[in-house]
């Protein structure tokens, strides 16, 4: 059984990391990437989801694009913690795959209303795009099979201002809407929300970057150390193996230069893996709203635990999962797919010099 997915992501380090994912997973059916402006501008977005489609070989992948700028606020960045393109040190080839004719919003609705129940929606950047697209087709919620979001802190600190989450406080309006317009609708079909509260307890760090060059089958050995010289980049002979490497030592030093340790948190992944079995995490429903004005806590997620406000839940809100078990998910997979796009080089006969060409 395959998941068919629309994936919206403002690609990003994590956001990459969960293409990657879903790339390598058998059981993913990628109909279309939406992407949106976040952790760098919208073009650069769209770039970076064409320029992994060809590293990892992919087949006639839509990537649409997307919101140029949040709904109401203006928008934020943040090169500062994904690097200046948005991959860390990765440096891609520029693909020549076309974006789609339609936009994201129009392949947002187009797509869900030809599979109706069947799609499950995926984002790891602002909901600015699905809420165009909820705006145009409000039946959208309806007819989504699940979406799975990662977004927001619940009963953890923020990672953008002390109370909020960077999706959600880059376009809190979208964020609001997108809540709203699932309320209503039955548990299972509420929306999965990935928030700070368990995203940060999965931690990568360079143990699991040598565990998945070992399994690429790369060489030489992928080894990573917090008392490299800033910038130091892989040398991996597996292309996938070695923008990965480089892609997420951007994020270690970041995490270490905030004082979170040399670890990189994987927000993005691990929605991605919750959209292909939520079994992976355990669940709690709430209703959940979004702060527009407050003047200290604008863009954070409130959580009605208790039913005070005498509203239905409209979110399932992941609690507990085994960080251990996703990674080891995480590695066979991407390595599984690095050994068999690129046999050559993971056996250390030298870079073959066509990554990121069919």
């Amino acid at each position: 059984m395959t998941v068919p997915l629309i994936v919206d992501v403002d690609t990003g380090i994590d956001d990459s990391l969960a293409l990657l994912y879903l790339l390598a997973s058998e059981d993913a059916e990628v109909l279309g990437i939406a992407s949106t402006a976040g952790n760098v501008p919208v073009n650069q977005v769209a770039a970076n989801n064409l320029a992994w489609l060809d590293l990892c070989r992919a087949g006639d992948v839509e990537v649409s694009l997307g919101a140029q700028v949040p709904l109401v606020a203006p928008l934020m960045t943040t090169e500062d913690t994904h690097g200046p393109q948005g991959i860390g040190y990765a440096e891609l080839m520029v693909s020549t795959r076309p974006l789609s004719d339609r936009d994201a919003t129009t392949m947002w609705v187009e797509l869900v209303r030809s599979r109706p129940g069947e799609i499950t929606g995926l984002v790891t950047g602002p909901l600015t795009n699905l809420a165009l697209a909820i705006r145009r087709d409000p039946e959208l919620p309806r007819l989504l099979k699940r979406l799975v979001l990662m977004g927001g802190a619940f009963q953890h600190q923020g990672n953008t201002t002390p109370t909020s989450e960077w999706n959600i406080a880059v376009d809190p309006e979208a964020a609001a809407e997108v809540f709203a317009a699932f309320s209503g609708l039955p548990p299972e079909r509420h929306p999965i929300v990935c928030a700070l509260d368990i995203t940060e307890t999965v931690e990568m760090t360079p143990e699991h970057i040598r565990r998945l060059a070992e399994r690429a089958g790369s060489v030489p050995a992928e080894s990573i150390s917090s008392s490299d010289a800033p910038g130091v980049r892989s040398i991996a002979s597996n292309p996938i193996v070695r923008h990965f490497s480089d892609a997420v030592r951007f994020y270690l030093e970041f995490h270490r230069d905030h004082d979170q340790g040399f670890l990189a948190h994987m927000h993005d992944p691990f929605a991605a893996a919750v959209a292909l079995d939520a079994d992976i995490a355990t669940y709690r429903h709430a209703t959940v709203d979004v702060e527009l004005v407050g003047t200290l806590t604008r863009g954070t997620t409130v959580a009605d635990w208790r039913g005070m406000w005498g509203k239905a839940p409209n979110a399932a809100i992941a609690m507990h999962t085994d960080p251990e078990a996703f990674f080891d998910r995480l590695i066979e997979r991407v390595g599984a797919l690095a050994a068999r796009l690129y046999p050559a080089v993971s056996a250390g006969g030298g870079d073959s010099g066509i990554e990121g060409v069919e």
